[in-house]
């Protein structure tokens, strides 16, 4: 058992680990409803959006406290697909961000 030792308690780390993936999942969940809400069908039946329309929504920017790192989760459980690997504010504002599963 690993333990973690932070402001003079000791903590289980799977347990702490454990919370995380779950808040990530938590986090996909809502991302999924986003772009649901948010986005439209491409040509393959798709549900997409662009990458700007995300970040600069009111309602995402109070839910996600790292958008990016939200999608880039996302893109890693084959969730959702869009073109690099890192989108940034302005450079990537047209990049699809586009729904796998739905």
């Amino acid at each position: 058992m690993w333990l973690l030792f932070a402001r003079n308690k000791y903590f289980d780390c799977s347990k702490v680990l454990l919370s995380v993936t779950m808040n990530v999942g938590h986090e996909v969940t809502l991302l999924v409803q986003e772009i649901q809400r948010l986005g439209s069908k491409n040509d393959q039946g798709q549900t997409s959006v662009k990458f700007g329309v995300l970040f600069s929504d009111d309602r995402c920017a109070n839910i996600f406290e790292a958008l990016v790192g939200t999608l880039k989760a996302a893109k890693k459980k084959k969730v959702v697909t869009f073109q690099g690997e890192l989108l940034l504010q302005g450079v990537h504002d047209n990049v699809d961000v586009i729904l796998l599963q739905e």
